[in-house]
Formats: structure tokens, C-alpha cells, sequence
């Protein structure tokens, strides 16, 4: 699924859960490139957590490990 603009109707199963996982996907990708760039203007762990609804601990947790690999930054 390439335009997440137009989404298809829960009456065809098939096209929507193929949305579903499109989405997901691509949340996935812009919260990663947000939390980097929040590092990189140097937000705090707690300003991302709030921002995300987590815990300062969960954010590091989870995002951390990213921004340790080469060509995340």
C-alpha cells in the first residue's frame, strides 16, 4: 500500500489489515526520525517520554539502542 491518504474500507479484510501493517510501518519510521532528531536539538529522555505518552526510562529503553547504530544520526 503505497498512498496512506486513501484507506481502504474494513469490508474488504484483505486490503485493510495490508493498510494496517503500512501504517504501523510507517510510524514506526517517523517516530524513530522524530526521537532523533529530538535527541540531536537536545531534548531530554523525559521531553520525548511525555511527548510519547511513555516514561523517560521507557523512551530510552526503547530508542536508545537505535542511536547507537551507525547511520541512525
Amino acid at each position: 500500500m503505497k498512498d496512506l491518504t486513501r484507506l481502504p474500507a474494513p469490508d474488504d479484510p484483505e486490503a485493510a489489515l495490508a493498510a494496517v501493517v503500512a501504517l504501523r510501518r510507517r510510524a514506526t519510521q517517523l517516530e524513530l526520525a522524530a526521537v532523533i532528531e529530538a535527541v540531536g536539538q537536545g531534548w531530554t529522555w523525559a521531553q520525548i517520554g511525555e511527548a510519547l505518552g511513555i516514561s523517560a526510562q521507557a523512551a530510552h529503553k526503547k530508542f536508545s539502542p537505535q542511536l547507537r547504530e551507525p547511520g541512525s544520526r
